[in-house]
């Protein structure tokens, strides 16, 4: 096979996942009901949202006189609260994360991916400028984004395991990442350290399987990446479990104060779970002041 017809073959091939990734990230996002105004608070911005009771700590120019004219009580007008930040999300292709330990349940990577594009339809449904941490895809509105994003997530990484990109973020927006965060933890030390830096606040979304909660695994065992560059095999699988376990909660515990101490948040979701939760929580997590 010549050379131009290896890559349309492999592009036609990677474009045929699209149209799946897409429809569960369309399904999945009709599945958390926001209304228009999912985020809407008060704050700064030009939209009336709602009338309120005026307050001692409010300006007289403040007061509707309009309104107040009807009662007997003065009335000043909420705005809407408008995000003038993008968001960018940045979303694991390392080969750890095509994993899946039954054919029951979707790799990693496929509840990574549809998660995010989730949470992008939703954001820029509601006005929202959305794109991918590095440099291959700015922050931008409009729903041609998200056929460019599911396009650009679509590709594996070679190796085991992806470290999170910390490029692209503007100062003081949002940003996302979403892994099992099995990898180097300074990796992500450092990504949350210079995002920090530049008052960037977000969410950490850690994936797994439910066989990498559980370690269900006894007698003689082989363990071996997904790409086949690391392998153990022991004997006594049974007598790792709680080293294990004991390791997972303590990355979890380092995740949660990593985040804790960046301003960012921290939530583990399963593969065998419902991911309407997952959604909802990140959505809102999103919405959070600075």
């Amino acid at each position: 096979m010549t050379g131009a017809l290896a890559l349309r073959a492999a592009a036609e091939q990677q474009a045929s996942t699209l149209p799946p990734l897409l429809a569960a990230a369309e399904q999945l996002a009709s599945t958390v009901i926001l209304g228009d105004h999912g985020r809407r608070r008060a704050g700064t911005g030009d939209t009336f949202w709602q009338y309120r009771p005026a307050q001692s700590t409010d300006h007289a120019r403040s007061i509707d006189w309009r309104r107040s004219a009807r009662s007997d009580v003065s009335f000043v007008q909420d705005k809407e609260w408008q995000i003038a930040q993008s968001v960018t999300l940045w979303v694991d292709r390392g080969a750890s994360m095509r994993f899946a330990s039954t054919d029951k349940l979707p790799e990693k990577a496929t509840v990574a991916r549809t998660l995010a594009l989730a949470c992008a339809i939703l954001l820029i449904r509601g006005g929202e400028r959305v794109g991918l941490t590095g440099n291959d895809l700015p922050a931008r509105r409009g729903t041609a984004q998200i056929t460019q994003m599911a396009n650009l997530l679509a590709r594996d990484d070679a190796a085991d395991y992806a470290l999170p990109d910390a490029r692209g973020m503007a100062p003081h927006s949002r940003a996302v990442f979403i892994s099992d965060f099995m990898g180097d933890m300074t990796g992500v030390q450092d990504a949350l350290t210079r995002a920090a830096d530049n008052g960037v606040r977000g969410a950490l979304v850690q994936i797994l399987d439910p066989q990498e909660e559980a370690f269900p695994f006894d007698g003689r065992t082989i363990f071996e990446s997904m790409t086949g560059t690391l392998r153990h095999e022991t004997l006594k699988a049974g007598d790792l479990r709680n080293r294990y376990l004991d390791r997972l909660a303590a990355r979890k515990d380092h995740l949660t104060q990593l985040a804790r101490t960046t301003g960012w948040q921290f939530s583990t979701h399963h593969t065998g779970a419902p991911a309407t939760q997952a959604l909802l929580w990140l959505y809102q997590s999103l919405a959070q002041p600075a």
